[in-house]
């Protein structure tokens, strides 16, 4: 190892997180295997995100400026926790998760509702955003698989994508529901119609992998809040009317019974890591 190539090892070593380098591989990818619980878990982080988000701000007091903050700050201690964690923990996962849907929401609330932004300006920067973390992180990493996420510097293009596809998501949900007028019900049945097409397109017509992943995970944020409004909204607005407190309160309450049966059984890692005991 020549004097320059040592130097730089040792910087990058100065700069770990938790004692694990922005560059240096772990052993164990810090994302879930993608499988049916993946999916319905996502579903319902979506759909606690919208709701959880009008309850906090419309019944906490403290405004929609209040809660982002809140929120935020939230998120910023659960990613904290998240990075230092050395491989895949379910519960901590699936916390961030939840917050990023919380927070994703909320930004384009008020981009929405503070600042006046159209929707659809909104839902093209988020979408242009998007395509340039993920032009960022092939061009860092050569890869955009969540299978390998498993560094600093992975971990972090990876999360900063999902803030991007919840913001999309959102901006991109509402700009469908007030163009088309479709109500909430038949809204959630459009998005699931696409997420279908995405799947056929994958398991039948060899549609790549990783663009599959992405674009049916920005599509389930829509679905989720459809869902969500048409259990929580009143009657007269074209929902249930469940409300926001039993809806955020039902949807949770089935997130932490998967996770706890995911922290016990651990189907949602590969075999290799399932026989095989972690630290950290």
């Amino acid at each position: 190892m020549t004097p320059e190539i040592s130097e730089t090892a040792a910087v990058a070593d100065a700069r770990d997180v938790g004692g694990v380098g922005a560059g240096h591989r772990l052993p164990w990818n810090k994302v879930p295997e993608v499988t049916l619980y993946f999916w319905v878990i996502k579903v319902l982080c979506t759909t606690v995100g919208e709701t959880a988000a009008d309850l906090l701000n419309g019944k906490a007091g403290l405004g929609l400026t209040g809660v982002s903050l809140l929120m935020s700050a939230l998120l910023v201690a659960a990613l904290v926790a998240q990075f230092r964690a050395r491989s895949y923990r379910p519960g901590l996962y699936w916390l961030v998760v939840a917050l990023v849907s919380v927070v994703g929401t909320l930004i384009t609330d008020n981009l929405t509702d503070n600042l006046g932004v159209p929707l659809q300006v909104s839902t093209g920067a988020f979408a242009v955003l998007l395509v340039g973390v993920f032009a960022l992180w092939y061009r860092s990493e050569r890869t955009l698989s969540i299978h390998h996420v498993d560094s600093v510097r992975r971990e972090g293009f990876y999360w900063l994508a999902v803030l991007c596809t919840f913001a999309l998501g959102t901006a991109a949900g509402d700009l469908v529901a007030e163009r088309m007028d479709l109500g909430y019900w038949l809204s959630a049945v459009l998005f699931a119609s696409v997420i279908a097409a995405v799947a056929v397109a994958h398991f039948a017509l060899g549609m790549d992998a990783v663009w599959s992943f992405w674009i049916a995970y920005v599509l389930t944020r829509p679905l989720g809040a459809s869902v969500g409004d048409y259990l929580s909204q009143p009657a007269t607005d074209g929902g249930l009317g469940l409300g926001t407190v039993v809806t955020s309160g039902l949807f949770l309450t089935v997130i932490v019974a998967l996770v706890v049966f995911l922290t016990v059984t651990r189907r949602d890692v590969t075999e290799k890591e399932r026989l095989t005991p972690r630290a950290g």
